[in-house]
């Protein structure tokens, strides 16, 4: 499944709109009697281009994500629909009472586990889902990247400074245990 090309046009238009305002922004913010130039808003400034970049390339990744759901979930309902008519075939042939309801719905899980064992195999489904996921993953890394750099706008710590803070912190734990059964080792 590709992506419309009626949509590939928008995300361009997007992209070439977006990426002229952060241009302009930029250019405004490097000089010194704009009001961007005082505060953090400098900063933000400057550091709005890779926002909107993180911005359009998240776009693109989203519309792929967009397109990539969509198929999973007709390879699904495709699956679940050509289950039940397969099911809807077989149970007029089982007399329709209690003491066959049994079998029916064993016959049901029986169908069902097939369909969906031969989808879940399929080179289609398997690659649709790992597209899937790597653009999931992809949003996310862009999601990240964005946060990380909004929050060194603001001098803010970012994740990854956060956790290499976390990751010393854990280290003089340790430490300070070893010393203290190093000390009370030698008290005693």
């Amino acid at each position: 499944m590709s992506i419309p090309p009626d949509v590939k046009k928008s995300l361009a238009n997007y992209k070439h709109t977006s990426l002229f305002w952060t241009d302009l922004l930029y250019l405004m913010s490097n000089r010194q009697q704009t009001l961007a130039a005082a505060g953090p808003f400098r900063k933000l400034a400057v550091n709005a281009k890779k926002i909107t970049t993180e911005t359009i390339e998240m776009n693109e990744d989203m519309t792929e994500f967009n397109t990539r759901l969509s198929a999973y979930y007709k390879q699904l309902s495709d699956t679940w629909n050509d289950a039940q008519k397969e099911y809807s075939k077989k149970v007029p042939e089982l007399p329709n009472d209690t003491e066959h309801m049994e079998a029916s719905k064993r016959v049901w899980i029986d169908i069902f586990e097939n369909y969906f064992t031969r989808l879940f195999d399929s080179s289609e489904f398997s690659e649709n889902f790992g597209k899937l996921v790597t653009s999931e993953l992809e949003i996310a890394k862009h999601w990240n990247n964005m946060m990380s750099t909004l929050l060194e706008s603001a001098n803010m710590p970012t994740k990854k400074e956060m956790d290499e803070v976390y990751k010393e912190l854990h280290s003089l734990r340790k430490r300070i245990a070893k010393l203290e059964k190093i000390s009370n080792k030698g008290g005693i």
